[in-house]
């Protein structure tokens, strides 16, 4: 709306007053909140402040000024109609869904005087009050802080309006009449600080007759009574009329303007009530871009008591009470609708953060490493817990810690927990080693659901001719044949335009139904989250149902399927979709890849997968942020927790804040994780003096690792295996299985040996045999396998005799774990 038109409208609604002050002072106040809002778009241009307006009747003589004002300011208002006998009940159940709801930043009441509670008014979070109504905001005006607060709208029109009609209302006596509490409050207190001497009282009360003869001013809070006569006002006062209900939003009654010298006149007081309202949008939106900037946490963290001697790790675990999730996520600036509450002490968060805080800067990204570790592991996650837990508990520095999530097969076999240790853990640590929120268990389904649907599409496919098999991938229903998206989405990658089912040539349709998988080509195995050895080969389909489809097939431990490598390496759901459907499980009998898109599961994969795939918010012993979230073994895959874990963190640490674990994302810190153990099983002699760098947990970096030169990617795959082997592991050559050379040469065909190389190899030494200590030099690397993970992005290698299912020592960790059936105690986890 121009600014001529806003004059228009604006003189349609004021053409019963004489008065010019009303109407420029609203132009006044509309261009400013112009001003100040169209600077903030400058430097923040998604910016758009939103103001709700919840209205409980049909009465609409507000709306087309609001709309007006707020069209020519620049802001955007919506409206929550209710009827006009709704409760107080459904009043308040609406507003709390507007202080929770992130695109709102400033909310306002029209509701009639009888629904008008202090349980009403404050259930209004004080920071969306742009109407002053709250306790809190009346109390910071009371105190004289009203730059930190929102002042009522009409209240502050009522004064301006006083003095711009000349009205001196210093020493002058104030009656506020039948004006709702909230806005009694502020009229007496902003006519005080005016030098006004102020009264308040209601209509029906005995006494006013004679207060209304001493007064100079008189406010009309609600509309005047007939019983109350005109002549009760003193010749000569001035009536400021704020009635009917600053809340409703009616601009109808008011007094005559017969027997007084000065007359607000009906109407007035609203319209530049609606002009201030809108100013105080803008300060809303202003407070709330700089609450979106980097700030501390207002972090209640817990206090430690260390006991000597030290206690077990469970002991320790379970002697602090961790805070309720909801508190930490709320302390760390999460919104209640960001997160999903699993049980008293982890939640799951919300991608829809990362859209909120897209403008918000990075905090600073530190990864903790460590060399060659021991059979049981070296410390990692101790030392980031540790770190986070000084900067942020001590420091009162934002910093998240970002951590792996445990399989049970490790869990139960051979290290028992992984929540680190002594007193630097993730608490519960017992929920935190034990199923978590079951991400692994929506891996284990999604992958086990793609392994049936091989299996079964080779069985239907050798049992059934072209026409019958394609009758029932596309079948009539209620007479009508169409394809679904995905079957659209495999005609199209076949070349075939054609949509309607009946329209396909006998050629097409063979071409459509069969994928003809080759079945010695299979790499999808089926996975389970336990080390189980003898499952690492075994015959499926031997049941006479199956009708000889049998072949030789595998475990592997569910945190060695591809889809933990997706989810540890997406960056959105829309990602991870695209990345579930593009994974190869076999070969054509041409040669060419067979994906689980061709197979039609990718959307349920990503209905399995839908929960996963946001983070696992939980805490420290001392109350600090930890992100727990995916969990790919690093010896034979990548090895990080996931990508949104690290992006989210490192967004709501801000620009000075850290975050702590591993990502290839631009590293500003690194800290290397040793022990005296360590040093002995990697072949280093014993130190009298502690090495410089240990000095510090965190060192500078100055250098990128590069194994490979920027061309390493036009490199064939067997070159780049051996680049790393020399490179990396100082091996003199490698030597290449036939079994992994023929799936270099698929691979290769199929055009993926651009793809990058992650080794699988055992972690406890840089060869590929374990015992080998120390720097060993001119060996052999033997590479027996090869596998690629297209979805995920690359391909790996296995090294020697490494396998992706584990199997439980002689005597596993389950031996020590039990249940105490009184109190529900886990016992003897680490």
């Amino acid at each position: 709306m121009s600014c001529d038109a806003l004059q228009d409208s604006l003189l349609r609604h004021l053409a019963k007053t004489s008065s010019p002050c009303t109407f420029w002072k609203l132009i006044e106040v509309i261009q400013n909140s112009k001003e100040v809002l169209s600077l903030l778009q400058e430097k923040n241009p998604a910016f758009q402040p939103v103001l709700a307006i919840i209205q409980a009747g049909n009465d609409n003589s507000m709306q087309e000024i609001n709309q007006s004002l707020a069209e020519e300011a620049g802001l955007n208002i919506t409206y929550v109609c209710l009827p006009p006998d709704c409760g107080e009940d459904e009043i308040i159940s609406e507003i709390l869904k507007i202080n929770e709801n992130p695109t709102i930043h400033g909310l306002a009441l029209q509701i009639s005087e009888d629904s008008i509670s202090s349980k009403v008014l404050n259930a209004l979070k004080p920071e969306k009050d742009v109407d002053g109504v709250t306790d809190i905001n009346l109390g910071k005006l009371v105190r004289g802080d009203a730059h930190e607060c929102f002042v009522s709208p009409v209240a502050r029109a009522t004064i301006e309006l006083a003095e711009k009609s000349g009205v001196t209302l210093e020493g002058k006596k104030v009656l506020v009449i039948g004006a709702p509490g909230s806005l009694q409050g502020a009229l007496q207190c902003l006519f005080q600080r005016k030098g006004s001497m102020t009264m308040s009282s209601p209509w029906e009360t005995p006494q006013l007759q004679t207060k209304l003869e001493e007064a100079d001013i008189v406010v009309y809070g609600s509309p005047k009574p007939e019983a109350i006569p005109l002549s009760w006002i003193q010749p000569g006062s001035t009536v400021l009329n704020c009635c009917p209900d600053f809340l409703s939003g009616k601009l109808s009654g008011g007094p005559s303007r017969a027997h007084h010298s000065g007359l607000i006149a009906e109407g007035e007081v609203q319209l530049l009530a609606a002009a201030l309202r809108i100013q105080n949008m803008v300060s809303c939106g202003r407070r709330w871009l700089r609450e979106q900037q980097h700030r501390r946490w207002r972090l209640h963290c817990l206090k430690l008591q260390p006991l000597s001697p030290v206690p077990s790790d469970i002991e320790i675990s379970r002697g602090q009470t961790p805070k309720a999730v909801d508190v930490l996520a709320k302390e760390i600036g999460l919104l209640a609708d960001e997160i999903e509450i699993y049980g008293k002490s982890k939640a799951k968060v919300r991608l829809s953060l990362l859209e909120r805080l897209k403008d918000q800067a990075d905090g600073k990204y530190v990864l903790v490493a460590g060399i060659t570790p021991t059979p049981l592991g070296e410390g990692k996650s101790t030392v980031t817990v540790g770190l986070v837990q000084a900067l942020t508990a001590h420091l009162r520095v934002n910093s998240f810690a970002c951590l792996r999530q445990p399989s049970q097969g490790p869990t139960f076999g051979v290290k028992g927990g992984a929540a680190g240790g002594g007193y630097a853990q993730v608490i519960p640590m017992e929920e935190f080693n034990l199923h978590l929120t079951g991400d692994i268990h929506a891996i284990t389904a999604a992958n086990n659901l793609l392994a049936a649907a091989i299996d079964t599409r080779i069985l239907h496919e050798s049992t059934q001719t072209d026409k019958a098999l394609y009758n029932r991938l596309v079948p009539l229903v209620n007479g009508v044949r169409k394809f679904s998206e995905i079957q659209l989405a495999r005609l199209k990658k076949l070349g075939i335009s054609k949509t309607d089912p009946s329209t396909l040539t006998e050629e097409e349709v063979s071409k459509f139904a069969r994928l003809n998988i080759d079945p010695s080509t299979i790499t999808w195995q089926r996975v389970l989250d336990t080390n189980d050895r003898f499952l690492r080969k075994i015959t499926i389909g031997q049941a006479s149902t199956e009708k000889g489809c049998s072949r030789q097939a595998q475990f592997d431990i569910a945190v060695a399927s591809e889809i933990m490598a997706v989810l540890a390496l997406t960056d959105s759901l829309a990602d991870m979709k695209e990345r579930l459907g593009r994974m190869v499980v076999a070969s054509d009998k041409n040669g060419q890849p067979v994906t689980a898109e061709d197979l039609g599961v990718t959307g349920a994969l990503t209905v399995l997968m839908k929960d996963a795939i946001k983070p696992n918010l939980m805490q420290t012993l001392e109350g600090t942020p930890v992100f727990v979230h995916a969990g790919p073994f690093a010896n034979i895959a990548h090895g990080n927790s996931s990508v949104l874990a690290d992006k989210i963190a490192l967004k709501l640490v801000g620009e000075e804040g850290f975050a702590c674990r591993r990502h290839a994302q631009s590293i500003s810190w690194a800290g290397v994780q040793l022990s005296g153990r360590v040093l002995a099983w990697s072949g280093v002699e014993a130190l009298e003096e502690p090495p410089g760098f240990l000095s510090s947990c965190l060192t500078p970096v100055w250098f990128r690792l590069r194994a490979l030169d920027g061309n390493s990617h036009h490199l064939p795959i067997v070159e780049k295996i051996r680049t790393i082997a020399q490179a990396v592991y100082g091996a003199k050559d490698i030597e290449i299985s036939p079994e992994a050379q023929s799936k270099i040469d698929r691979y290769t065909q199929q055009g993926f040996g651009n793809l990058p190389i992650c080794m699988a190899k055992t972690h406890l030494s840089l060869s590929h045999q374990p015992e080998k200590k120390g720097v060993p030099r001119d060996f052999i690397l033997p590479i027996s396998d090869v596998r690629a993970s297209i979805g995920a992005g690359f391909i790996y290698p296995l090294v020697g005799t490494m396998s992706t299912m584990p199997g439980l020592p002689t005597r596993p960790c389950f031996y020590d774990i039990d249940l105490d059936t009184e109190t529900e105690q886990v016992q003897g986890l680490f």
